[in-house]
């Protein structure tokens, strides 16, 4: 395999080598799951610098280099301990000499992140004084002007906190490594030190994740894809958008052409080439024994650490997913599945999704995506966003008793109706048609009545009604428009199991998680997700809404979820059967079931979410909650009921 040689100048220098009660039970919850310190704390893995200070005798001896491994193995339990996924492995990082990387591939990279490599003594004068007059201007560091020596230093040593110390240290350190180390030795340590999206880390990984090949076997197509997932290799990722990812990877072919290291010819012929049906799959999760689990709590460390102390590795983290829930949830919604594809014909992409979350912690203790990991690695759970129907009206009912103006037996007029909307008419409509007059909201609720949604979400105001869905957890913005009251609006399904769990708890919330605890080799505790419950609702109110709910499976819509114990949920259907729910919970666990195609296709006339969904939350219920005891919602008795507020309007 050929060399980068052809890319050196001449006259490159070749460098010399080298509340009480509530609180109580939450403690309780979460204190005995915590893992134990001789489990968390392993041995400590070579590799790793700390204490930089911005002086530069301070900075790091860059020799150290020498013997520096660049990454720690991580590890995600279960909330028992048990070892779900290792991280940073060998499987997600394996060292290829740079004689063993396609040519290509350093042409690609060198070209859109530092032509003048083989040119520059570690730093770019012309590069850093543009840069300096453009972060001069703002008033802040808005551009780089990193080398890919700087790029190294950086990734190693310093924090990625962009200001100015931090690039003079960079630079001072990019020069000490060009002093050290010869030029492919940097472009080595560079390329398989890199990260490169869905935890590749090195070429080796990326070329097999994405192309299903070495890295020595890379084309120039390919080559310039990779090339261009560098400065952010999730949001160019193939995987997740494969528009952006191609668009990146003409930027880089143009940049090749102009610089004269490919053809304009070469540039187009690649540009041609149908990388998409070459494309491979995720590769670092596929010895997950729970991806679904694995991919959230990865994203959720992302979000508190960032990418960058992630690829550091050696985290140690206890999830709060219970690793038999979680088998029993995916063996539910495969069994489901099955029963359910032969009796929706038009539905080609079916799926079905299913998250439990208790409610005391809001821990999320079971995740099902979807059908199939290995067809789809989507997580239909948190990200899909689909219509909830009928499922959205608990949060408007609670509304309503919060407002001090309704009880459950209030009277409700179920008649046709027309409301003002913009230039227009808003006249809703009940599922299946007809009206049933003047009824209960308890009997409103039971049968799911669609006007007297609407009327009361018009009356107590739809501004209200979003304002304590987000209370309850729903994170997902709402739109104030006069159909929110019958769930028109996009929500994910752990939007609805979040929110119905904060009324399984009686109004008491705390921020949903997938983490527990997380500690470094060491055992020091980087982040501890132990609940800080708020009550965030009426505690009347929220007992009124869980004794509607309990009519529901009792005698409405729901029997077909009912456990034979206190449990309350709501079914939802959407127009043209295209999304169907089932999201109910008993004291001690909230999940939320959905049912729909990928390609948001009709699932067939008369699919309802009380007849199909809610057969499947029965089914897992049924043994999730099978060792707990039976436990009664708090009566609306126990509490004062609010005082009735001014009304509000939408």
């Amino acid at each position: 395999m050929s060399s980068t040689s052809t890319l050196k100048p001449s006259s490159t220098k070749v460098k010399a080598k080298a509340q009480p009660n509530f609180f109580q039970r939450v403690l309780r919850t979460t204190g005995t799951t915590f893992l134990g310190v001789g489990l968390i704390s392993s041995t400590v893995v070579a590799g790793g610098v700390a204490g930089l200070a911005f002086s530069f005798r301070n900075l790091p001896d860059v020799r150290g280099l020498t013997s520096y491994v660049p990454a720690q193995t991580s590890y995600i339990y279960d909330a028992k301990g048990r070892e779900l996924l290792s991280l940073h492995g060998e499987e997600h990082r394996k060292i290829v000499p740079l004689a063993e990387i396609s040519p290509n591939l350093k042409r690609a990279v060198l070209a859109i992140e530092d032509s003048n490599f083989y040119k520059h003594q570690g730093i770019n004068p012309n590069s850093i004084g543009r840069a300096l007059l453009v972060n001069f201007k703002s008033g802040g560091v808005s551009e780089g002007a990193s080398t890919l020596s700087m790029q190294l230093v950086k990734n190693i040593y310093l924090s990625q906190k962009r200001v100015f110390t931090r690039k003079l240290a960079e630079a001072v350190l990019a020069v000490r490594v060009e002093q050290v180390f010869d030029k492919d030795q940097i472009l080595d340590m560079y390329l398989n030190y890199i990260y490169w999206g869905h935890n590749n880390y090195g070429i080796q990984t990326a070329a097999e994740s994405y192309f299903k090949k070495s890295a020595a076997d890379l084309d120039l197509a390919e080559s310039a894809m990779l090339a261009g997932m560098i400065q952010a290799p999730e949001a160019y990722s193939p995987f997740n958008n494969f528009a952006a990812a191609k668009e990146r990877q003409e930027v880089v072919l143009d940049r090749m052409a102009n610089i004269g290291w490919i053809t304009p010819a070469e540039a187009e012929a690649a540009k041609k080439e149908p990388l998409q049906n070459k494309l491979g799959q995720p590769t670092a999760w596929q010895n997950s024994k729970l991806p679904y689990v694995t991919d959230a709590v990865i994203a959720e460390l992302e979000t508190r650490f960032g990418k960058e102390a992630l690829a550091q590795g050696g985290l140690r983290v206890q999830s709060t997913i219970d690793y038999d829930t979680q088998k029993l949830a995916e063996k539910t919604v495969k069994s489901a599945y099955n029963s359910l594809r032969g009796r929706m014909g038009t539905a080609k992409d079916l799926q079905v999704a299913l998250v439990a979350v208790e409610p005391e912690t809001h821990f999320i203790k079971a995740m099902a995506g979807g059908v199939d990991y290995n067809k789809s690695q989507l997580n239909r759970v948190t990200i899909s966003r689909r219509q909830p129907g009928s499922a959205f009206k608990p949060f408007v009912y609670y509304s309503a008793f919060a407002s001090g103006k309704y009880t459950p037996d209030s009277s409700i007029e179920d008649r046709p109706i027309s409301l003002r909307d913009g230039a227009g008419y808003y006249s809703p409509k009940n599922y299946g048609g007809g009206f049933s007059g003047s009824m209960s909201i308890r009997q409103a609720v039971a049968s799911s009545a669609n006007i007297p949604a609407v009327l009361i979400g018009s009356r107590v105001g739809l501004n209200k009604v979003i304002e304590d869905a987000k209370q309850m957890g729903i994170k997902t913005p709402l739109q104030s428009v006069l159909s929110l009251p019958l769930g028109s609006v996009d929500v994910t399904p752990m939007d609805m199991a979040v929110g119905y769990a904060t009324l399984a708890s009686n109004g008491w919330y705390s921020e949903p998680t997938a983490i527990l605890r997380v500690t470094n080799v060491r055992g020091d505790v980087l982040l501890d997700n132990t609940p800080k419950p708020q009550q965030v609702l009426d505690p009347w109110a929220a007992a009124s809404t869980s004794s509607v709910l309990t009519s529901v499976v009792q005698g409405g819509t729901g029997t077909s979820a009912y456990l034979g114990r206190p449990t309350a949920g709501k079914t939802g259907t959407t127009d043209n059967e295209r999304n169907v729910w089932f999201v109910g919970y008993v004291p001690q666990l909230a999940t939320a079931v959905w049912i729909g195609d990928d390609a948001n296709r009709p699932l067939g006339k008369g699919v309802s979410g009380g007849g199909y969904a809610a057969p499947i939350w029965r089914s897992f219920m049924s043994q999730a909650i099978k060792n707990m005891p039976v436990e009664n919602f708090p009566s609306p008795s126990q509490f004062p009921r609010p005082k009735p507020e001014k009304q509000q309007k939408s």
